[in-house]
């Protein structure tokens, strides 16, 4: 079968590779109807997230059409259209029975410090191979598949595979309530989910905060109120929006490839020099990969607004990626402003069914902001065209010859 295949930092082909197989009582195998490009995806081609092993399928987002299940799998059978949860977990662990499927104590082999499992990652994540392919082995299936109801398309329900229960639960997080002001740090497809989200939970006004003109337009359509970062600073224009305290709740949809402003208000010299250290010590080899797999040039930056401009005792709710070697952190300033910080991997598991139920009682489509839709061979220029977040590329659907 075709699948993506990771070749080192800055380096994906697309490759023929053996059909997965029911390798314990609890997998299945399903076949790919759809999958498509997260910003996760580019992290390990950055080289912001390390540790990837040579040949490891790309990929954690997808829906298909169920082939073979092991033994002991009882809530799917062949024939069924499922949606994959990005992470993966066991399902009858003590966190997966309290519903935090993220912090699955079995389903990383690396043992139970390990930490979140899912597809397509490095080595401390399992690793297991990924969902670009035409094939995939899902293992305990029972927890990691959901059945998709027919009146959801292939579409929507790809988007419920990770980035649409990101951001719903980015909003949870966020205490979001009837009434609230929110502001939604990073408008990629999970910030424009977190937008969403947050006016489904009550919110009087979601501010979208990003430099991608794209992204804002979208923000703009879904009622958010844009900031451009690079023509105000975002602090001062959140305080301004909301009498002088700031938002009840902030989201950082970016995390680690977050973009220091490079001119405008908000631009700073000590920020300059700081760019250029934390460019060079988070992704090295980037500087070998030409203008493509280059990281973003303020880690820290994006944390620091969200502190400065939730107001005291406000919520900052941290969904963006970040790997385990970041540290920084200004906790000094969340003391003293008696802030309440959340941050979690996504447990999948959990909000998928809150997701399909949004879009029954609301009709919300996720895949409005589906942009892009091209064959699984395309995959590798997609990806380039992706990680430079060029015009029209916010989200990228890619859809197996094999159909």
């Amino acid at each position: 079968m075709k699948a993506v295949i990771f070749h080192g930092v800055g380096h994906i082909i697309i490759d023929e590779v053996d059909d997965p197989k029911i390798e314990a009582s609890t997998d299945a195998v399903i076949k790919i109807v759809t999958s498509s490009i997260c910003g996760t995806d580019l992290h390990m081609l950055r080289g912001t997230m390390t540790g990837m092993r040579y040949g490891t399928i790309l990929g954690h987002e997808a829906v298909g059409i169920v082939e073979k299940v092991g033994p002991n799998v009882e809530s799917v059978k062949p024939g069924d259209r499922v949606v994959v949860c990005s992470t993966i977990a066991c399902g009858d662990c003590v966190y997966c029975q309290a519903k935090e499927f993220a912090s699955c104590d079995r389903a990383n082999p690396n043992g139970p410090d390990a930490g979140t499992a899912f597809f397509g990652g490095p080595e401390s994540t399992g690793s297991f191979n990924g969902l670009q392919a035409e094939r995939a082995r899902i293992p305990y299936a029972d927890a990691v598949l959901v059945k998709l109801p027919k009146e959801v398309s292939d579409a929507d329900g790809l988007l419920c595979s990770d980035i649409f229960p990101t951001g719903y639960m980015g909003a949870e997080m966020a205490d979001v309530k009837e009434g609230d002001s929110v502001a939604v740090f990073g408008c990629g497809p999970v910030g424009q989910m977190a937008i969403a989200a947050a006016f489904h939970l009550g919110a009087k006004e979601v501010f979208a905060i990003d430099v991608v003109a794209d992204r804002l337009k979208v923000a703009k359509q879904q009622g958010a109120i844009p900031i451009n970062f690079e023509k105000v600073d975002p602090v001062e224009q959140l305080r301004k929006r909301t009498n002088g305290f700031g938002p009840d709740g902030v989201i950082d949809a970016v995390g680690i490839d977050a973009q220091r402003p490079h001119k405008g208000p908000a631009t700073s010299i000590v920020g300059v020099m700081e760019t250029m250290l934390e460019k060079t010590a988070g992704a090295p080899f980037a500087v070998l990969t030409g203008n493509h797999w280059q990281k973003g040039d303020g880690p820290q930056q994006v944390l620091q607004w969200c502190v400065d401009s939730v107001r005291k005792s406000g919520v900052v709710s941290i969904i963006g990626v970040y790997p385990e070697t970041e540290e920084t952190f200004p906790i000094g300033r969340v003391m003293s402003k008696a802030l309440t910080v959340r941050a979690a991997n996504c447990s999948h598991r959990k909000y998928i069914p809150k997701c399909l139920k949004m879009m029954e009682e609301t009709h919300f489509k996720p895949s409005t902001i589906l942009t892009v839709f091209e064959g699984l061979e395309n995959a590798v220029d997609c990806y380039k065209h992706f990680d430079k977040r060029e015009p029209g590329w916010l989200k990228v659907e890619l859809t197996p010859d094999e159909q």
